[in-house]
């Protein structure tokens, strides 16, 4: 305290707020011996302490002892008080406070009570809790008592707003007042009123005798009274002192005047923390403080030491017109250049996220190329950080991002969810093949396992076979023959995970988590906990293991990937400090104090920079405002005074995309306030933006021709199935690319079954029931049966299935009414080849039959609609054909005669409103397409024999989309390159 008035000091924000906060201690408590040991330093986070650290080291040049820097705890950032304010045994009689999963477990079980049959699942539950325990926290930190609630002022308020707020402030009242009553039983208070009962604690020893070394409080903001308290009898301390981050000392009193008397009602009844337009500017939670410490502005005296990265001094005036309250801000119009001018600072507009990331990338690998320059990245978008870091490393540069990541975005919390997944939906494809394939997974044998793991993909593509681990187990013994080494694997595989598939029944959250901690080591041993993500994941379950045992939470399998995801995403891993020494990527909470010669504020777009205000869900604005808590638009003004502690670094880039992945965004209000403030004077960062954009550039390629492949005689010797002759005459390419260069679609997995599916399906339906002996009555219970092993695809069971199974009736009624004509069936599902010129023709029949006359009827089922007579005719669908001609020369075992009759049973809908129908694509009667019935055999050896002298046993190209107009298969557009030719170099004909 100096002549009677209190020792607090502004830094301005163009000096840089660390390196001249060191530069103004060493001087001023530097001596001889211990120096500046005796020095304590009280500062608001851990991130701080490294902060100042490594500006003392800067600026010591040589060996220095630092000061004893203790952590007041900032609550943005979890942290509780250090050592020096929480002593062991200071405040006695100071209960501990709960643990918070405690806390939150016990107040979810208590919303489970109060909400009877309308609480939701465990994981809405818990988001609830999670909520609530965040409203009694605000009440607790600005030292709001829960009796607060039963003042008349606020039960009047109550009583006047709309329903849903009075029933969700009645909830809350009830949850708070039970949860005190549990904490008094428990002898425990909350950790936020732990904090104000120490912080009061060592403001009165302190105020009572005061230490015998100074003192000073450097960086706090946070304006909770408690540390309001304290700050007042830091800087009322004899060799004390509070030193304020950004403080305009200069703003004009007017302006000043009209923030509000903050925290005290302008007049009786009214708000006590002003307008919404006011809370939003970046001074107003420093006069918050400045109120609550009860000093007075003309009381603090301004820091004149700078730092190594100050700027300019007129930077300090231009910030502080930049962010003038709505009505003061007419007077940019008459401000002189040298008041609005932001010189160093640019403004970089880039297209799309991606491109951003890409320019910073651009300006950090410029920037560091100059010696000893340091470059600080800022934003709030922890997405936008990671794909910096990305960049980067194309240049390798390591980047420690010190917001650090989600832990479900780490190796060992993402395997934890995945476990979890894989146990709610039973081992479906999708989950389980990610657990299988994670990283963590095996490390020993890795590469053995990750070829059973592909071949596990292989088995399990197309409709998902069934839940739980015995679907799985049909499907690799379905598949042993052609994976042999995958059965033994799978048992392995069972053994690690069946102890805890097999339970499907809700469980106490302490046993879900000991199975899943069993799950994650069986797989990956040990090392899951290795590493900062491991550790981070061992105390996270370790803490939620020690509070389940106190809470009776019961958590369905259902709903434990939610549940743990919304848990695990509120711890951050931060990274070991590792990266380039002159870069860093920060938070808005951890750029606090920190400066550096180049300062990018990247996402700065409305919703990201400042964030969208989020109100409070169970007090409503009016409650908080009589409980004397600030409302939602309070962070704005936290997220502008951030902003302009950034702005007075030397060299400021101010980069937002026009676009995000959602569409179109709006730039922040913090830069279309630079942006009217500066005019033509505002300085653009282009040369970045173009270099983003060059470096991934491809150099121009011409766009693919269509495809004609040529192979040789020897190559074009393969066999043709009597389903890919229509393709080898309608898209000779799809012939080449399936039959001579053997490639194959694979299926998505968990796909929605598919008509090819679908077709193998009925087919091995119908094929089992006409086997069993086509008995009637008996069809439909099949096909239930096994419809349930092949799939259990909702979309199936639900939309196709009941259409299915009354095409099915039908087909049954349809055979036992030919039956009864002398219709006999003589093969099904069979297979049969023929030579024709010298190249093996080969199929599978579905079904032939043998007419009453002797002759032979080939069936075709069709899941669909079958093709037209049209497309018969034309010789684009000669299946039925050429399942004649197989049987015609003998080519099925125990089928012999001549075909006459050539039909489609379809499964699809037929003009009487039913399902299904049998068509022939012959020309008789009335029908003015398909082929003769007596040429319907040789038209089709003609078309075979003439596609084979063409492609097989000629030399005529496999020309991509011979016939454009023809509808086909686009299995193998992709590989043609369809898109870059179609429509540029089409040229095809008719292929007949």
């Amino acid at each position: 305290m100096a002549d009677g008035r209190p020792s607090v000091y502004s830094i301005a924000a163009h000096r840089g707020f660390a390196d001249a906060l060191v530069a103004g201690l060493i001087p001023r408590y530097r001596e001889e011996g211990l120096g500046l040991a005796r020095l304590t330093l009280l500062l608001p986070s851990r991130r701080a302490i490294r902060t100042v650290t490594e500006a003392f080291v800067r600026a010591s040049g040589g060996g220095l002892l630092l000061p004893r820097m203790a952590v007041v705890g900032d609550l943005d950032l979890d942290e509780t008080l250090g050592p020096l304010l929480d002593p062991i045994g200071a405040g006695a009689d100071i209960p501990q406070a709960v643990d918070p999963v405690v806390r939150l477990l016990a107040v979810a079980q208590m919303l489970r009570e109060e909400l009877g049959d309308q609480a939701p699942g465990e994981a809405g539950l818990m988001r609830q809790a999670r909520v609530l325990v965040q409203s009694m926290d605000r009440l607790a930190v600005e030292g709001v008592s829960p009796g607060k609630l039963l003042d008349p002022e606020v039960i009047g308020l109550v009583g006047d707003l709309s329903e849903h707020w009075q029933e969700n402030t009645r909830l809350f009242a009830r949850v708070l007042a039970r949860w005190q009553a549990e904490l008094d039983g428990m002898g425990r208070i909350d950790a936020p009123e732990r904090r104000n009962r120490l912080l009061a604690h060592a403001a009165q020893r302190w105020k009572a005798k005061p230490p015998a070394h100074p003192v000073v409080a450097a960086g706090v903001t946070s304006a909770s009274p408690a540390i309001a308290r304290l700050l007042r009898v830091v800087a009322d301390l004899p060799e004390g002192a509070v030193i304020l981050p950004d403080l305009d000392l200069a703003l004009d009193a007017d302006v000043w005047d009209a923030l509000g008397v903050a925290g005290a009602p302008e007049e009786p009844g009214g708000p006590p923390f002003g307008r919404g337009d006011v809370t939003t500017h970046p001074q107003y939670h420093l006069k918050l403080l400045l109120n609550r410490m009860g000093v007075a502005r003309s009381e603090v005296q301004p820091w004149h030491r700078a730092g190594l990265a100050a700027a300019p001094p007129e930077r300090s005036r231009a910030i502080s017109n930049l962010f003038l309250p709505p009505e003061a801000s007419a007077a940019w119009v008459s401000l002189p250049p040298e008041q609005r001018r932001l010189s160093g600072v640019r403004m970089m507009e880039s297209a799309n996220p991606e491109e951003e990331a890409q320019a910073i990338a651009v300006l950090v690998r410029q920037a560091l190329d100059v010696p000893e320059k340091r470059v600080a990245v800022v934003t709030p978008d922890r997405g936008l950080a990671n794909r910096v870091v990305g960049h980067l490393q194309r240049w390798n540069i390591g980047a420690d991002d010190t917001a650090g990541r989600p832990l479900p975005q780490t190796p060992a919390g993402r395997l934890f969810l995945q476990i979890a997944e894989c146990w709610a939906e039973r081992a479906a494809p999708v989950p389980l093949l990610a657990l299988l394939g994670h990283p963590l997974v095996r490390p020993q044998a890795r590469a053995s396992w990750l070829e059973r793991v592909r071949e596990l993909d292989l088995v399990l593509r197309g409709p998902r076979p069934g839940p739980g681990v015995e679907a799985v187990r049909d499907a690799v013994q379905a598949q042993g023959k052609r994976y042999p080494r995958l059965r033994g694997w799978w048992d392995e595989v069972e053994a690690l995970l069946v102890p805890m598939l097999l339970v499907h029944e809700p469980l106490p959250l302490g046993a879900t988590l000991a199975m899943l901690s069993e799950a994650a080591e069986a797989l990956c041993g040990e090392g899951v906990w290795a590493n900062a993500d491991g550790r981070s994941l061992a105390a996270f379950v370790e803490q939620w293991s020690e509070a389940a045992a106190r809470a009776d939470l019961i958590v369905d399998p259902l709903e434990l990937p939610a549940l743990l995801r919304d848990a695990l995403d509120e711890v951050a891993v931060r990274p070991a400090y590792g990266g380039h020494p002159r870069l860093a990527i920060y938070g808005l909470l951890e750029a606090r104090m920190s400066r550096a010669d180049l300062v990018i504020c990247a996402g700065l777009t409305e919703g990201t920079w400042p964030a969208a205000p989020a109100p409070d869900p169970l007090l409503a604005p009016p409650v908080l405002r009589a409980l004397g808590i600030p409302g939602a638009d309070f962070r704005i003004g936290l997220s502008a005074h951030d902003l302009a502690a950034a702005l007075g670094a030397p060299e400021v880039v101010l980069s937002h995309a026009a676009r995000d992945s959602a569409g179109p965004v709006i730039p922040s209000r913090f830069l279309l306030r630079i942006r009217a403030m500066l005019g033509r004077q505002l300085v653009r960062e282009d040369e970045a933006v173009r270099l983003a954009r060059a470096l991934d550039r491809p150099d121009k390629v011409e766009g693919a021709s269509r495809p004609e492949p040529v192979p040789s005689a020897e190559q074009r010797r393969v066999e043709i199935a009597v389903t890919a002759l229509d393709r080898l005459r309608g898209d000779p390419y799809q012939f080449y690319a399936q039959a001579i260069l053997g490639l194959r679609a694979l299926d998505p997995i968990d796909a929605d079954p598919t008509p090819a599916w679908r077709g193998t399906a009925v087919h091995a339906i119908l094929e089992l029931w006409h086997k069993a002996g086509g008995v009637p009555g008996q069809l439909i219970p099949l096909a239930e049966q096994k419809l349930a092993e092949m799939s259990a695809h909702p979309f199936m069971r639900a939309l196709w299935q009941p259409r299915l199974l009354a095409a099915l009736a039908w087909i049954e009624h349809e055979q036992d009414t030919l039956l009864g004509e002398g219709r006999e069936v003589l093969a099904v599902e069979a297979k049969g080849a023929i030579h024709i010129d010298g190249v093996r023709i080969h199929g599978r029949a579905d079904r032939i039959d043998r007419l009453a006359d002797g002759s032979l009827a080939v069936i075709d089922y069709k899941t669909g609609m079958p093709p037209s007579g049209r497309m018969v005719e034309q010789g684009f669908a000669l299946q039925l054909g050429l399942i004649g001609l197989i049987a015609q020369g003998g080519g099925f075992d125990g089928v012999a005669g001549v075909p006459n009759v050539f039909e489609y049973w379809s499964l699809a809908r037929n003009k009487n409103r039913g399902f299904g129908y049998r068509s022939e694509p012959v020309k008789d009667g009335k029908k003015q397409a398909g082929i003769p019935r007596e040429d319907f055999l040789p038209e089709t050896e003609r078309y075979l024999k003439e596609a084979i002298g063409r492609w097989i046993l000629g030399s005529e190209p496999f020309t991509a989309r011979l016939n454009p107009d023809l509808p086909g298969y686009t299995d193998y557009d992709q590989l043609m390159r369809l898109d870059e030719w179609q429509g540029r170099d089409l040229k095809g004909g008719d292929a007949a």
